[in-house]
């Protein structure tokens, strides 16, 4: 299936059925009580995440840090590190051989034919290609998809599944394992701007989206006179006004903030999508970078997030390799109106073009991941940023009076000691612009977490799966989760000790796809003296799937209202 835009992923089909399991037999009704409900969390939304890569002098990541280890800084004042962990991204999911049964199989299960154990390997490995083909000219992007098809014939292992994917959205092809699909797919890339484009040398006058910004955002004088200058020369029309001007650029900005936001709305969809993949996940996005104006930069900023949140690691390639500067460019006509307007509208274009690089470093640098820039060698560049650094830190923080003005913070990320190591991190982030909507938030929360494969202890969770077979090719799976209680924060109410857990147990099958899932919301209302019976053994919360014969991992989240904690883990069964 290959929709025509990537916006029809939309992105994931996070329809979580509710569950109508009743409360577990062996506690009080009235004490613990499984109920149908929405989900609803009290979230931390200024939580600020930054991703972190120390490597020594040899470039090896190194994964020995602690949270001692770092500083943070925000705007210059000293952050307290709220959430740390290390992420090791080629951690695959541990597959359980020998599930209990509920019950004895109605049918027997055949035993394993010679030569199927190799249908059973889990895809760990999951890497996205998303070529720009808005901002990319024909000759840079039929060599990066070149390049792109060679590192997929020769170096597919068979836990890879790869993706292919384009900013445009007229082109993509879901996470495969089918080389023949891949090379296949990528021939068929082609330049799609969907605006078709002012500011490319051809234009009169001759405004690019970097200078339409000066002009109408930034009231940019010289800009202005500049390319006033140009439409008389190109238009040989002595009586053009800056009124006139004002509008072309007008029209410029339009058709470039048009492309802009929808290239970091498919990087930040993209990542969700990966988020959905358990195991090493990587974006490589294949660009000659964008401008993104400062008013425009909290959509990179929620890209980085939403990649950071689910450990997704988005590596850039600068397509054109090697590339000459846009004043020196002989591909490019000459601006009208003379010297001076020459050397004023090459310099617009080369600031543009720092403004454009700047962009696919800080996309690459603040989520662990690398930009391949200044180098011929696509190949290689593909085969580099396909895999993630061993090690990645995950430092989070909440400011202290963060106001929603929408203004940029700079952050610095140091290390204690030294040592000879250097630290790639995120630059710095945008406040919101407004206030987030807690229960907007709270789904957000809820789903991204689902889609992770990240393990979170903030409260004790252990998983346990059955199933038994109901037909040749039917199974019923069941999906117990131990929560613990001890750890959880409860409000004394009416002589009980109440909270509210909601629990998500999702499903996806060997490709990394999601399938199903359930949620349920856990109403605790617990007497003193069975609150400690209950602070060992925790409460066990069950979910049932009707499924087919297969291979499945499971994700199970849980978290609680009053304490605001979470804890995430994840399984996989196998059933023949």
């Amino acid at each position: 299936m290959q929709p025509h835009s990537l916006l029809a992923l939309a992105l994931l089909p996070f329809g979580l059925a509710s569950a109508q399991q009743a409360a577990p037999q062996d506690q009080p009704t009235a004490e613990v009580a499984t109920k149908e409900a929405p989900v609803k969390f009290t979230s931390k939304v200024n939580l600020v995440p930054v991703t972190v890569v120390v490597r020594g002098r040899d470039g090896k990541a190194v994964g020995t840090l602690t949270k001692e280890d770092f500083r943070l800084n925000d705007n210059g004042k000293p952050q307290v590190i709220a959430r740390f962990s290390i992420e090791k991204p080629g951690t695959p999911v541990v597959l359980e051989k020998e599930p209990l049964e509920l019950e004895p199989q109605p049918v027997q299960a055949k035993p394993p034919e010679a030569g199927a154990a190799a249908s059973t390997v889990l895809a760990d490995h999951f890497i996205a290609y998303l070529f720009d083909d808005v901002h990319t000219r024909f000759e840079d992007l039929a060599r990066a998809r070149d390049a792109a098809g060679r590192v997929i014939a020769n170096s597919m292992q068979p836990a890879d599944r790869a993706a292919i994917y384009t900013t445009s959205g007229h082109i993509m092809l879901e996470f495969t394992s089918e080389r023949a699909e891949l090379q296949a797919t990528l021939a068929r890339l082609r330049p799609a701007p969907v605006t078709g484009g002012i500011g490319h040398g051809l234009d009169c006058p001759d405004i690019s989206y970097y200078m339409a910004d000066r002009i109408v955002n930034l009231s940019d004088q010289q800009a202005i006179q500049v390319a006033l200058a140009n439409y008389i020369a190109c238009s040989n029309n002595r009586y053009v006004t800056p009124q006139e001007v004002t509008a072309v650029a007008q029209r410029a900005l339009h058709d470039g903030e048009h492309e802009t936001r929808l290239t970091a709305s498919v990087i930040s969809q993209v990542a969700r999508r990966l988020a959905a993949m358990p195991g090493q996940r990587n974006l490589v996005l294949a660009s000659p970078g964008f401008f993104v104006p400062s008013a425009d930069y909290p959509d990179i900023t929620q890209a980085i997030n939403r990649a950071i949140r689910a450990n997704v690691v988005i590596s850039t390639l600068d397509v054109r390799g090697l590339w000459t500067p846009p004043g020196f460019d002989a591909s490019r006509p000459t601006p009208a109106g003379g010297a001076q307007v020459i050397t004023m509208v090459n310099m617009y274009l080369e600031q543009e073009a720092v403004a454009q690089e700047s962009v696919m470093e800080d996309l690459a640098h603040s989520t662990g991941g690398d930009w391949f820039h200044a180098n011929n060698d696509l190949g290689d560049g593909f085969r580099r940023l396909a895999a993630a650094p061993e090690f990645i830190y995950v430092l989070a923080f909440t400011p202290e009076n963060l106001k929603s003005d929408g203004k940029y913070h700079k952050l610095q990320v140091t290390l204690r000691e030294v040592k000879g190591f250097t630290v790639q991190a995120r630059k710095g982030y945008y406040a919101p612009r407004r206030e987030s909507d807690e229960a907007d938030q709270a789904r957000q929360d809820i789903e991204d977490a689902v889609f992770s494969r990240a393990v979170v202890k903030d409260i004790p969770l252990e998983l346990h799966t059955q199933f038994f077979r109901s037909g040749e090719t039917d199974a019923k799976l069941s999906v117990v989760a131990q929560l613990g209680i001890k750890s959880l924060s409860y409000r004394k109410e009416e002589g009980r000790n109440k909270d509210t857990v909601t629990v998500v147990c999702a499903l996806f099958d060997l490709n990394g796809n999601y399938v199903t899932g359930l949620q349920q919301l856990v109403d605790l209302k617990l007497k003193d003296e069975t609150l400690g019976k209950r602070l060992d053994s925790g409460i066990k919360i069950k979910s049932s799937f009707d499924v087919k014969t297969g291979s499945y991992v499971v994700r199970v989240v849980a978290r609680d209202s009053e304490g605001r904690m979470m804890a995430a883990a994840n399984t996989a069964v196998e059933i023949q």
